[in-house]
């Protein structure tokens, strides 16, 4: 008889992922080959992700979501196993991951830093290694956001690409991150983003005064059946929101702000401005 290690849920997040994982097969009176086969994996993998000997992976917890037909739920271990490689984010930011890559329409607004989805590898890793700096993150935990960071900029360039719409106050373009060639790269790609038939980039100027509605960076996501999320940070919060007043209310403003902004022409010239003469 193979020996049974017994699992402590609270000794570590991946220890209560391998405890669920185990939880979830027994309940469905599965041997782990029984589950690996439906995995497409060696028994062994699954009995050292059960016993937190191997870190999960998100395709092995996609595999296992269809498994046990727990995908997009709250028992998704998709879900449980963003909660672990990202924990240090801001709280709701691991959901607003889980959802913004099925989104159909994507409406961002930035402030003083270019939004995440249009940031170039350098620019990203410059962001990264300020807070590394700065000691608000490790080294590691750097790295990861960069890897994030690009896994979710792949939903742009998807078979069947969301509408991605972009207004960035105007500080974004004029705030040296990264010195001048990380700088220039990162105003390139923007003129890039712009030129695709599936994106809109605007500037919000600096003279449009009180007249632009958001004072904090904000998202708004369009999903499939049409609903809207929103997701907000501050310093050192994130909330995500699907309650229809405040939803409807944050996509009206985001209207009057594409109105305030420049048009997208007015847009690259002033970025290509910028990238010629500075930053």
């Amino acid at each position: 008889m193979v020996n049974r290690k017994d699992l402590n849920p609270d000794s570590s997040p991946r220890a209560a992922y391998g405890a669920r994982l185990r939880r979830h097969r027994e309940n469905r009176g599965w041997t782990q080959e029984q589950l690996a086969d439906r995995l497409g994996l060696s028994s062994q993998h699954v009995s050292a992700v059960e016993t937190a000997r191997k870190p999960p992976t998100l395709p092995f917890s996609r595999k296992a979501d269809d498994a046990f037909g727990v995908a997009n739920s709250a028992e998704s271990f998709e879900r449980q196993w963003r909660d672990i490689r990202h924990g240090n984010l801001l709280e709701g930011f691991p959901e607003y991951v889980l959802i913004e890559g099925r989104a159909v329409e994507i409406r961002l607004f930035g402030i003083g830093i270019i939004p995440g989805l249009l940031q170039t590898p350098a620019y990203a890793r410059a962001i990264a290694e300020g807070d590394v700096r700065r000691g608000r993150i490790t080294p590691e935990l750097a790295n990861e956001r960069v890897t994030l960071l690009a896994e979710r900029q792949n939903a742009l360039v998807r078979t069947r690409p969301p509408t991605t719409m972009a207004v960035m106050d105007e500080s974004c373009i004029r705030r040296l991150v990264g010195g001048e060639d990380v700088m220039r790269e990162q105003l390139a790609y923007l003129e890039e983003f712009a030129s695709r038939p599936n994106t809109m980039l605007q500037i919000a100027p600096f003279d449009i005064g009180e007249r632009r509605p958001f004072d904090l960076p904000i998202n708004l996501l369009t999903m499939t059946d049409r609903s809207v999320v929103t997701y907000a940070e501050s310093h050192a919060q994130g909330h995500l929101e699907r309650e229809s007043g405040f939803v409807l209310s944050a996509l009206a403003d985001y209207h009057q702000l594409q109105a305030e902004s420049l048009s997208q022409a007015e847009t690259v010239a002033m970025i290509n401005e910028v990238r010629k003469g500075a930053p």
